[in-house]
């Protein structure tokens, strides 16, 4: 479940999985994004909830991942892309919990994965914010972004972060539906006019950032789940 901070008041308790409570402390301007940017990297802000701002609203995640369609998904693709980058050392690769921010696109939140190349932070299109010694966000276009789509992020991951992703510049946005029977992974392409999905050949993709293709496919495994495997090549 999503959750829209609209109705702003000085301290909101929300109520978690398993009856836990969390205590935010909100401050009277998180509907700028520099207002959320201060509150996300405080010590009022959420440290294990996902949260983004995008458009002048601010959105906080209160749902656990699901492991089958979610959380698997992204084991797999991250695993994949560790031993490419390994190999080919193409930047730097990051799961959830990356605070990301384009100041362009009005958008700041914490994607899926997201991968930003050595090329792009020579060039200043991204750059990391720092905190004392910790690097707490990046800002500018990262050259790649994953959403897994869950039941509360239809419309962000579809509709909302496919439009201010496209603003922000990222190259390449891929997204992963696993809720349903049939399997979908899209890759989608920047231009001007806004994302293209590649095409696919028997279940391969081509991904223009990476210089690779893949291929998602998914199996029942030993205790009835959903085991998952990206295949590249």
């Amino acid at each position: 479940m999503s959750t829209a901070l609209k109705s702003l008041a000085p301290t909101i308790i929300v109520d978690g999985p398993l009856d836990d409570q969390i205590e935010l402390r909100i401050p009277h301007d998180i509907h700028t994004l520099a207002g959320f940017r201060k509150w996300a990297l405080s010590d009022d802000g959420p440290e294990k909830l996902p949260v983004m701002f995008l458009g002048g609203e601010v959105y906080i995640e209160m749902s656990k991942e699901e492991i089958r369609t979610h959380s698997a998904v992204k084991s797999e693709v991250s695993v994949v892309l560790g031993i490419l980058n390994r190999e080919v050392d193409f930047g730097n690769l990051y799961l959830n919990g990356v605070l990301v921010t384009n100041v362009e696109a009005d958008v700041s939140n914490n994607p899926d994965m997201v991968a930003i190349f050595w090329e792009s932070l020579e060039k200043k299109l991204v750059r990391y914010v720092t905190k004392g010694n910790f690097d707490v966000e990046i800002v500018g276009s990262p050259d790649w972004a994953l959403e897994i789509v869950s039941r509360s992020s239809v419309t962000k991951d579809k509709r909302q972060l496919r439009k201010a992703y496209h603003q922000a510049g990222i190259r390449e946005y891929w997204i992963i539906d696993a809720r349903r029977d049939e399997l979908s992974f899209v890759v989608l392409y920047w231009r001007k006019s806004g994302y293209v999905a590649a095409p696919q050949h028997d279940g391969w993709v081509h991904s223009r950032v990476f210089q690779r293709e893949f291929r998602l496919t998914r199996k029942v495994d030993r205790r009835g789940a959903w085991k998952y495997t990206l295949d590249v090549k």
